[in-house]
């Protein structure tokens, strides 16, 4: 029973989680879906390119796409973060005057997600059949309008999950950017929790801010779910005026 009630002080003081909610709620939750969605953004516009560069026909830009890729995915996030941050924030401080480290943190982000989602778009534009390309091409669109029309919608609709999933991780890797020093108005949740736990030297804030955390992904990861099973199962048919009264004639008469 001791064990058990150090561990309720040490995981579940809800007087320590009451005073760190609201902060949490008014900076951190906002701080931390700005990150994730700016990010997202850019990262899906930056994976966009660097997916079309790794198809192209140009020998140069699919080694770029492909150097660029596997340096970005293969490095720890935490690593990526504090050499963005911490390597290219003092001259972005100085040609802009500017002593937020948020930007920066954005940029990290955006360079490491957009790594992940070419590699999604990638391989969803490789999977359509080539006999779609033939297609459009036999029906007059050149290679570039046959790209943009025809191939790369059906690859972006086949990867919408892993989309999806991408940005979930991009809210999980938002947590990092603590370790650039944000200012107490950029804080996002885990920095929060963080402060506060060093303050009151209890855990139950990391407790709070894994609560937030998991509030925002578990919506997200049914949505995924749900996405995953209508692309496969496709819109339900449908019936015809005349199906639909035949139906209902028949539940009368029953």
């Amino acid at each position: 029973m001791d064990i058990l009630k150090q561990l309720a002080d040490t995981f579940l003081d809800w007087e320590a989680m009451g005073e760190v909610i609201p902060m949490m709620f008014a900076v951190g939750l906002p701080n931390t879906i700005v990150l994730a969605v700016i990010s997202g953004i850019i990262g899906t516009l930056l994976g966009m390119a660097l997916a079309l560069m790794g198809i192209s026909r140009n020998p140069a830009a699919r080694w770029i796409a492909r150097v660029y890729t596997d340096i970005l995915r293969g490095l720890p996030p935490v690593l990526t973060i504090l050499v963005i941050g911490f390597g290219f924030g003092p001259i972005v401080r100085e040609l802009t005057g500017s002593t937020s480290p948020y930007p920066m943190a954005i940029a990290a982000l955006s360079l490491m997600s957009g790594a992940y989602i070419g590699e999604i778009f990638r391989s969803g534009i490789q999977s359509v059949d080539k006999g779609q390309l033939e297609a459009s091409r036999a029906l007059g669109f050149g290679y570039g309008a046959s790209m943009r029309l025809v191939v790369v919608p059906q690859g972006i609709r086949r990867v919408l999950p892993a989309l999806v999933n991408q940005f979930i991780a991009l809210i999980k890797e938002s947590s990092l950017v603590f370790l650039l020093g944000l200012l107490a108005s950029e804080r996002e949740i885990f920095q929060i929790g963080k402060d506060a736990a060093a303050n009151t030297g209890n855990l139950s804030p990391y407790v709070a801010a894994a609560v937030f955390y998991l509030a925002l992904t578990i919506p997200l990861t049914h949505f995924v779910n749900w996405i995953d099973g209508r692309l496969r199962s496709g819109r339900p048919e449908k019936k015809e005026p005349d199906e639909a009264a035949a139906v209902v004639g028949k539940g009368a008469q029953a």
